[in-house]
C-alpha cells in the first residue's frame, strides 16, 4: 500500500507540474526528518524555483492548490522555505491493508531472462558459486513477485578448459576408461573426487609444462565430439551438472533452462554469429605480431578513445578455435532472439514440485519444450572479475548495430567471496607468510582453496539441529531435521545477501553460523512468534476475530491515533516499495536489510501491545489485525529472499 500511495502522489503533481509549469522535472519523494512532520516530503517547489528563478515557497502554495485533494492523502503542508509535507489519511490506510489491495500488474509479454549460477562442471560447487546463484536466484524472486515474466538459465561450459583438465586427470594421469569413470559417477560425491583430481592436475601441469599437449589434445576432442577424450568430457560434465543442481535445490534455487557450450559450436551458433562479426567488419584478421593468424575485436570498441592503444581482444586464436568471449557473444546473440537459430531441447529434470529444467541438445526432440531465449531484457549474473568480458560481448551487439540490445544486455556484477585467516584455520589450510598480511585469502579451485558448499551447509544444519533438539526433545528425529534445515538455509542465504554486492565476503564459519544479530533466523524467529500468538489464541478457546467485520476505516483511523501503532504499522506495509527500488537499484541486499528492520519492527510491537491479554475488544481485535499482517509481510518478505518460515524455532 506504501508504494501504491507514493506513486499515486507523484503522479498527481507530475501532471500539475506538466501542465501548470511546463517542465518534466522529477518528482521525487523524500523522508521527513522528523515523523511529526508526516509521511512523505517533495522538494519539487525547489527545483522549479532554480528553474523559474521564484519563490519556492510561493510555487509550493501554488502546487498544492492545484493538484487538490489525493485519494488516501489526509493533508498537505508548507514546510520551512517550500517542502511539501503530506499526510496519509490512516483510516483509509489500514482499511486498504487490511483489505490487502494491491496494483494491477500491467499486461506485458516482454521477458526478462536471469542468468545464473554458471559453474564450469568439473567439480564440486564452492562458497564463491553459492553467492552468485543466491543472487541470482533472490533477483529472480523480485522481479517476478512485481509481475515481471522472467526465465532463469543456467549456462553449463561442457567444452572448456576446465572439464579437459579433469578429463586430462583420468585419462593420463589415472589412465581410467569410460567405462571405469561412469563407475565411478554411481558414488555420493563424484563432484567431491574431481575437486581434488582438478587440483592435482593443475600441480601436475605446475611441474610438467609440456603436459599441457594432452589439455590441447583434449580441448580438440570434446570440441569435435568424437573419441574416447570426448567420451569421458560428455560423462563428466553431465554427470558434476547433476550434482550442482542437487546442491543448489538445497537452498531452493531452480532453473528453467540449461543452454550447452557444446550445442552452441555444434549446431553453428558460432559459425552465425562469426560471419555477422566479419560482415559487419566489427572483428579483423591479425596479419602480425602477437596475435598473427588470430581473428580480434579493435580494443576501441571496447575501450574508450584514450584506451584504444591496449591490447584488442582476441576472438578466434590463430588455431581456429574460439575464445569464450566469442562463444558467449554468440550466447548473446541468441538469448535476445537474434541469431536465427535456436537449440532443440530435452527433458533434463523435474524438481518435487513438478517443474521441468530442460536442456540444450543438438538433435531433434519428441518431447515439446516451451520457447526459450528472445528476451526483451538479459541480466548476466557474473563476478566482477569478468567486466571485461563482458564490455567485449557488448561492444559485439553494438558493432553489430544492435543498440537497444547492449544497452539492455545487463552484467549483474558482484564481488568474490574469499576465506578469512580464521576459517582457514578452521579448515587447516597453511598461510604463506605473504597470505597473513592479506586481510582476506582468495579462493582458487586450481589449489584446491576453498569451502566446498555442501560441506558448508551440512555443518550449519548440524549446528541448528543441536539448538533444535535441545529445545524441541519431544519432536521426531525426521521433524528436527527439517527444521534444522530451513533455519541453516535461512543463514546461509541472509548471510550471502546482507552484504552489497560491491562488498568483498570475507567468508568466516563463527559469524555465517551465529544465529543473533542481523541473520536468517532472527528474521524466522519473528515470524514464528507472530504465527505463535495467533495459534495461543485458539488454545486459549478463542477464536480469530472476522476483521473485516470489526474493523474499518473508522476503526482503522481510531486506533492509529496512536502514534506508535502508526509508525510500526507504517515500517510493515513498505515492503513492497523496499523491493521495487531494490529492483531498481540492481540490489538484493536492498530487500534483506529491509527484512531485519521488518522483524525488528515485529518484536517492537510485541513488547510494546499486550496483544491476548488486551481487555478492550476493538483495541485487541486491532493488535491481533496487525499481529496477523505482521506475519503475512515477514512470510511474503521471506519468500523473496529464498529463506523458509520454520513450523518452529
Amino acid at each position: 500500500m506504501y508504494h501504491i500511495l507514493e506513486k499515486t502522489i507523484q503522479s498527481a503533481f507530475r501532471e500539475k507540474v506538466s501542465s501548470a509549469f511546463g517542465s518534466d522535472a522529477d518528482i521525487t519523494l523524500e523522508q521527513p526528518r522528523q515523523t511529526s512532520f508526516g509521511e512523505v516530503a517533495l522538494p519539487i517547489a525547489f527545483q522549479l524555483a532554480r528553474a523559474l528563478k521564484q519563490n519556492p515557497k510561493k510555487i509550493a502554495a501554488d502546487l498544492v492548490e492545484a493538484v487538490g485533494p489525493i485519494p488516501g492523502v489526509a493533508s498537505m503542508e508548507i514546510a520551512g522555505n517550500g517542502y511539501i509535507n503530506v499526510r496519509f489519511d490512516r483510516g483509509a490506510y489500514g482499511a486498504a491493508l487490511l483489505a490487502d489491495i494491491k496494483p494491477e500488474a500491467p499486461a506485458s509479454t516482454a521477458k526478462i531472462i536471469v542468468e545464473h549460477t554458471n559453474i564450469n562442471p568439473n567439480k564440486a560447487a564452492h562458497i564463491g558459486h553459492l553467492r552468485n546463484a543466491v543472487l541470482g536466484d533472490t533477483f529472480v524472486r523480485m522481479l517476478r513477485a512485481v509481475g515481471n515474466q522472467v526465465e532463469v538459465q543456467n549456462y553449463i561450459d561442457n567444452t572448456g578448459v576446465q572439464v579437459a583438465d579433469v578429463v586430462v586427470g583420468f585419462h593420463f594421469l589415472e589412465h581410467k576408461t569410460p567405462a571405469e569413470v561412469a563407475g565411478l559417477i554411481a558414488e555420493d560425491r563424484f563432484d567431491f573426487l574431481c575437486w581434488d583430481l582438478y587440483a592435482r592436475t593443475s600441480q601436475y601441469y605446475k611441474d610438467n609444462p609440456e603436459a599441457l599437449k594432452w589439455r590441447a589434445e583434449t580441448l580438440h576432442s570434446i570440441e569435435a565430439g568424437h573419441g574416447a577424450l570426448s567420451e569421458l568430457g560428455h560423462l563428466v560434465a553431465d554427470a558434476i551438472v547433476r550434482k550442482h543442481l542437487a546442491t543448489m535445490l538445497r537452498l531452493g534455487i531452480q532453473y528453467d533452462v540449461l543452454p550447452r557450450e557444446s550445442e552452441i559450436l555444434h549446431l553453428k551458433f558460432w559459425a552465425s554469429a562469426f560471419e555477422l562479426l566479419k560482415a559487419r567488419k566489427a572483428i579483423y584478421f591479425e596479419e602480425e605480431g602477437k596475435n598473427k593468424g588470430c581473428w580480434v575485436m579493435p580494443s576501441s570498441a571496447f575501450r574508450g578513445a584514450d584506451e584504444a592503444n591496449e591490447d584488442s581482444k582476441v576472438i578466434v586464436r590463430s588455431n581456429g578455435t574460439v575464445t569464450y568471449v566469442g562463444k558467449d557473444i554468440a550466447y548473446q546473440l541468441w538469448k535476445f532472439g537474434l541469431l536465427g537459430k535456436d537449440f532443440y531441447y530435452e527433458p533434463h529434470t523435474k524438481y518435487a514440485d513438478g517443474h521441468q529444467v530442460w536442456a540444450s541438445t543438438a538433435e531433434p526432440q519428441e518431447a515439446t519444450s516451451p520457447t526459450f531465449g528472445n528476451g526483451s531484457t538479459v541480466y548476466n549474473v557474473i563476478d566482477v572479475r569478468q567486466s571485461y568480458l563482458q564490455d567485449v560481448v557488448v561492444a559485439g551487439l553494438k558493432a553489430l548495430g544492435y543498440d537497444h540490445q547492449a544497452e539492455q544486455s545487463i552484467h549483474f556484477s558482484y564481488e568474490m567471496v574469499a576465506l578469512s585467516k580464521r576459517c582457514c584455520a578452521d579448515l587447516g589450510i597453511p598461510l604463506s607468510p605473504e597470505d597473513m598480511e592479506k586481510p582476506y585469502v582468495e579462493v582458487s579451485g586450481r589449489k584446491g582453496l576453498g569451502v566446498k558448499a555442501d560441506d558448508l551447509m551440512d555443518q550449519l544444519i548440524d549446528t541448528a539441529l543441536r539448538e533444535v533438539v535441545s529445545r524441541h526433545a519431544e519432536d521426531t528425529p525426521e521433524q528436527q531435521r527439517v527444521i534444522a534445515t530451513e533455519i541453516a538455509m535461512g543463514a546461509l542465504r541472509y548471510f550471502l545477501l546482507k552484504f552489497t554486492r560491491t562488498t568483498v565476503i570475507a567468508f568466516d564459519f563463527q559469524e555465517a553460523l551465529s544465529f543473533e544479530g542481523e541473520t536468517g533466523p532472527y528474521i524466522q524467529y519473528a515470524t514464528v512468534r507472530a504465527r505463535n500468538i495467533l495459534r495461543k489464541l485458539t488454545e486459549r478457546g478463542e477464536t480469530l476475530p472476522d476483521f473485516t467485520a470489526e474493523l474499518n476505516a473508522v476503526a482503522m483511523a481510531a486506533q492509529l491515533g496512536d502514534e506508535d501503532a502508526w509508525q510500526i504499522l507504517l515500517a510493515a506495509s513498505r515492503a513492497e516499495a523496499a523491493v521495487e527500488r531494490a529492483i531498481a537499484s540492481g540490489e538484493p541486499a536492498h530487500v534483506a536489510r529491509y527484512a531485519f528492520q521488518l522483524a525488528q519492527a515485529f518484536n517492537n510491537f510485541y513488547h510494546q501491545f499486550p496483544i491476548l491479554i488486551e481487555p478492550d475488544r476493538s483495541r485487541k481485535v486491532f493488535l491481533l489485525w496487525m499481529t496477523s499482517f505482521f506475519a503475512r509481510q515477514l512470510e511474503r518478505t521471506l519468500a523473496i529472499l529464498g529463506i523458509p518460515a520454520p513450523a518452529y524455532m
